[in-house]
């Protein structure tokens, strides 16, 4: 019996034109877009300036993709450098290739740069958008799909990666390997719900989210990474990532622990972030101009109709005053002869009529 294995995709680049539309650039686009509006609810929820992680990260994306190739290309060296190697392919970042720990520190310097020009915490920042990377990296993983790489070693099981592909050295490919970018865009996925449900339950801050959001992911990468079969560095029977992995995830617990016993609970969210104050105030302003307009037009109306009616009174064209209770007589052939209302007679008749034909039934 076939098995239905999950097929690779035949290309993972569309031309339009003489422009390469690139599968992983979309894939690495898709999620830093997601990080930054990711971040920037939690950001506001924890009182910062609605478009404050976007200017840092105007900073920080950079940064970290600079980062993550220099990682890539430094621990993987053998790829680019050597007898027979082209170094200029170092700079080709379409190709695959970005270390998420190079993208992560370096990403954190320019982070670091962005938060000081705005006045803000960085740890504070970082808590805000930890869910964020690491949703971003779970789309990010996709393109690893799209560029039939990083994948693991050969299984039958049925969700198998098909991969039928020709390597730089001329070798082809053809088989059923474990989807780890697969495994790890599913765990990331985890570590986005895990960060948020701890944080609401209990309000993690001064970057706990974030060193929380860093030992979970390096858990399971140290599982994905220990499948993977392309070529690395091993030490000691375990690949360079392995190691990074495991040093990271006891650094990130070590945060936790100390940084939880000094400064438990979360910032004052009064002092994260400047530019929330100037918002508000800026919003403030405009509420008090917005109702001192609407006033400023009440009190308007009230004059023209005050004006109004002073005009049409000058005239001669109000209504006559009368006593309380009496109605205006009717002048009758302009001799000043006031006519007679007939109604008071009309209503004596109908009350003599009444008391005679309705005395006997009273109601």
């Amino acid at each position: 019996m076939d098995i239905a294995y999950i097929p690779s995709p035949s290309r993972g680049v569309l031309h339009l034109g003489p422009i390469p539309l690139r599968a992983y650039a979309f894939c690495i686009i898709l999620g830093v877009v997601a990080a930054v509006w990711l971040g920037s609810k939690r950001w506001v929820a924890r009182g910062g300036a609605k478009h404050t992680v976007g200017d840092i990260a105007v900073w920080a994306v950079p940064f970290g993709l600079v980062g993550g190739r220099l990682y890539h290309v430094i621990t993987d060296h053998q790829l680019y450098f050597g007898e027979g190697k082209n170094p200029w392919n170092a700079f080709k970042i379409w190709e695959g290739g970005l270390g998420i720990w190079g993208a992560v520190a370096l990403g954190a310097v320019g982070a670091w740069i962005g938060c000081r020009r705005r006045g803000v915490p960085l740890p504070a920042y970082a808590d805000a958008i930890a869910p964020g990377i690491v949703l971003a990296q779970a789309m990010g993983r996709w393109g690893n799909y799209f560029n039939q790489e990083l994948y693991g070693r050969a299984t039958t099981l049925p969700w198998g990666l098909e991969i039928h592909k020709t390597l730089p050295d001329g070798e082809v490919v053809n088989g059923v390997f474990h989807p780890t970018f697969l495994y790890e865009s599913i765990w990331d996925v985890a570590v986005v719900l895990l960060v948020i449900w701890a944080d609401r339950r209990w309000k993690l801050g001064h970057g706990r989210a974030f060193a929380l959001y860093v030992a979970a992911y390096t858990v399971g990468r140290f599982w994905t990474e220990w499948l993977r079969i392309d070529e690395a560095h091993v030490y000691f029977g375990l690949r360079l990532n392995d190691w990074t992995s495991i040093v990271v995830f006891i650094g990130a617990v070590a945060y936790l622990v100390i940084v939880g016993k000094k400064r438990p609970g979360r910032e004052d969210p009064a002092s994260i972030d400047p530019a929330a104050h100037a918002e508000a105030e800026a919003a403030g302003e405009k509420a008090a101009g917005d109702r001192a307009a609407d006033e400023k037009a009440v009190a308007g109306k009230a004059l023209a109709g005050k004006a109004a009616a002073a005009k049409a009174k000058a005239k001669g064209e109000g209504p006559s005053e009368t006593v309380a209770g009496d109605k205006p007589s009717r002048i009758v052939d302009g001799d000043g002869r006031a006519e007679a209302d007939p109604q008071p007679a009309a209503a004596a008749s109908a009350a003599a009529e009444k008391t005679g034909k309705d005395a006997e039934n009273p109601i």
